[in-house]
């Protein structure tokens, strides 16, 4: 199975296996931050197994085994292998039950707190290669060691729960917010699964593969990844502020980010200094995870958004960046970013904010 170094042997290659690895070492700052609060409340898991409870996750688990097909060695064999694989790689002690779906709709998803269940659906198996398979398993793989349950199971409570007072004056508004912060740790616990499945299958090109079909199907010698990259940094950066606007109002309903940019944030990690730490053998232990400090957490996680604001690229964001660095002419950049005209002649006072003004402009043209 493995040697003294820690490579599991595979055919063909070798593969990295993390003994005792934490969820910390490959989670999103955003998701990690809220995961390490959770896990300090006192009567955590109590609370969340009730909230379970009343969400059906017992039904589902019944549903899924009466009417699904459960994965071992005599049924859907090689996705046994691979979730074994999956489990050994990220040094999970107990393998999680998972079932194959009839549903032409390709996904997979992972729930229950106590005991997490993986299902995949037909449309999924169906869709992907043996290499951008394992990259799946190990993505759901990834939220069972996290504990992503968590979110899903409130998120269904609160769901279920906004309908219920949706007529009581101001009482689902409140509900909502709360739904709204969920969704974006949420959105974030995806991007940490992605590593998770990158980490198993120590393949970028597959996982990058797998997610481009999931947005544009089994049609792969009709796609390129280069150029799927590059449709995320033009998502990214182009445009104008309105663009930006209706960005976020598109994203705030989902439960995932979209996938061509899940697809560029995950080579951004797998081109990171810390994916390589983790690959060298040097990343954050399980055994350590009670001495875990919430405050350094959110810390981590304000640095991380800090920095993105910094470097991004889309122009809401530069313009932010010219109002607080007190750039000339705000008025004016407002005037024509929503009149969709160039302010050509006046650059000579922008003080410095011309790089970020034209990002904020550029895409009017």
């Amino acid at each position: 199975m493995s040697d003294t170094t820690g490579t599991e042997r595979l055919p063909g290659r070798n593969r990295r296996r993390f003994p005792g690895i934490s969820s910390r070492a490959y989670e999103h700052p955003s998701d990690r931050s809220a995961l390490v609060a959770l896990r300090k409340l006192s009567g955590f898991d109590s609370v969340f197994k009730a909230l379970s409870g009343l969400v059906t996750e017992r039904s589902l688990r019944l549903l899924f085994l009466a009417n699904s097909v459960r994965v071992n060695d005599e049924q859907f064999a090689h996705l046994n292998s691979m979730l074994r694989d999956a489990c050994y790689i990220l040094d999970l002690e107990k393998v999680p039950p998972m079932y194959v779906s009839q549903d032409p709709n390709p996904n997979a998803m992972c729930i229950g707190l106590d005991a997490p269940v993986i299902v995949l659906t037909t449309g999924l198996v169906e869709l992907l290669d043996e290499e951008e398979m394992r990259t799946v398993i190990g993505h759901e793989v990834g939220h069972a060691l996290s504990g992503h349950a968590v979110y899903r199971t409130i998120l269904l409570f609160l769901t279920n729960l906004a309908l219920k007072v949706a007529w009581i004056p101001l009482g689902n508004m409140a509900i909502m917010a709360i739904v709204t912060a969920l969704r974006e740790w949420f959105r974030k616990s995806e991007l940490s699964a992605d590593r998770a499945g990158l980490l198993v299958g120590q393949d970028l090109q597959a996982s990058l593969r797998g997610l481009m079909k999931l947005a544009g199907g089994n049609h792969l010698h009709e796609m390129n990844v280069d150029s799927f990259l590059a449709q995320a940094e033009e998502y990214e950066s182009g445009g104008d502020i309105r663009d930006s606007v209706l960005k976020i109002m598109n994203v705030l309903p989902r439960s995932h980010p979209f996938v061509a940019v899940r697809a560029a944030e995950l080579k951004k990690w797998a081109e990171s200094r810390d994916y390589q730490r983790i690959v060298d053998g040097h990343y954050d232990r399980r055994e350590d995870d009670k001495q875990t400090s919430v405050s350094d957490s959110f810390k981590q996680s304000a640095d991380h958004y800090t920095e993105s604001f910094k470097n991004s690229k889309d122009p809401l964001m530069g313009l932010v960046r010219d109002i607080a660095g007190g750039a000339g002419d705000l008025g004016g950049k407002l005037r024509d970013t929503f009149t969709g005209r160039s302010s050509g002649g006046s650059g000579g006072d922008d003080n410095g904010g011309g790089s970020n003004g034209s990002s904020g402009s550029g895409g009017t043209a």
